[in-house]
């Protein structure tokens, strides 16, 4: 059965598409930390980021790194935090979480809630900066 995130790729659940190439996927965490909590996907579905093929691994984290970018236009913040936890979804992920401090990253924290509209603007706002 594919995953959620596959799901998402294929088009079968809509996300907040931040970016997409023919690899990869960026779209907004729809319960994210910090606003601009930006999940970075290789769209091939693999369960563990350490078995995801060298080439896509590589190319997944020079994505991911345009993202980051792209964020830290858009939302003020001291950092981009990077976290690869990868239990909640069995498909390879980079969780990209805007920082003020350390705390910001403790994924135990409430998660924040969005309007659709909120979510769109977000994904517009870092999109138009990539």
């Amino acid at each position: 059965m594919s995953t959620i995130f596959t799901r998402i790729v294929n088009g079968e659940i809509p996300c907040y598409k931040v970016a997409e190439n023919a690899d990869y996927l960026a779209f907004l965490d729809i319960n994210p930390l910090k606003e601009g909590h930006t999940l970075v996907i290789p769209k091939t579905e693999v369960n563990y980021i350490f078995d995801v093929e060298d080439e896509l691994h590589a190319g997944l984290w020079n994505f991911a790194k345009k993202i980051g970018k792209a964020i830290e236009k858009v939302v003020p913040c001291k950092r981009i935090g990077i976290t690869v936890i990868g239990l909640e979804v069995p498909h390879a992920h980079i969780h990209l979480i805007p920082l003020n401090s350390m705390h910001d990253m403790d994924f135990r924290n409430p998660k924040l809630s969005f309007t659709p509209e909120e979510f769109t603007r977000i994904a517009e706002k870092i999109s138009a900066a990539i």
